[in-house]
């Protein structure tokens, strides 16, 4: 496939926004690890190649375990993925499907256990970015 437009040179000031949101997050208190598996996570759902890729390979130099990486669409059944962990996927994959999810109480409530209010704002910030994202590199083919 070829790139339907060059959306980077076209909105170079919205997509470094996009961008920036990312940086943002990178520097906050979630850590590296834990969004880009996030990222990878709503890259599997949105069927993204490009992202995928992308955060599969960040996550390996991270020095993240390819069996991890592995399993992480069954991240549920899988005894490799932490609590947090846990909390965080099943809240991307709410947002991720949030027209049939509408965000459920149950999964808001298991974060609050686990992430300070702070932390869970922005992974939902992590996970509408990363959405954001995916839509522009598939829509465009990149």
């Amino acid at each position: 496939m070829s790139l339907r437009l060059p959306y980077h040179e076209l909105s170079p000031i919205a997509l470094a926004g996009l961008r920036a949101v990312g940086t943002t997050l990178e520097d906050g208190p979630l850590g590296y690890p834990l969004l880009e598996l996030v990222y990878l996570r709503v890259s599997q759902i949105n069927g993204c190649a490009f992202c995928l890729k992308k955060h599969a390979k960040a996550l390996r130099e991270a020095g993240e375990a390819q069996e991890k990486l592995d399993s992480l669409a069954g991240w549920y059944i899988s005894e490799l993925f932490s609590e947090r962990e846990r909390a965080a996927l099943a809240w991307a994959e709410a947002l991720t499907h949030i027209a049939t999810t509408h965000a459920p109480d149950e999964l808001f409530f298991a974060l609050q256990a686990l992430f300070t209010d702070r932390e869970i704002s922005d992974l939902t910030f992590a996970i509408a970015n990363m959405n954001a994202l995916n839509r522009l590199a598939i829509s465009m083919r990149l």
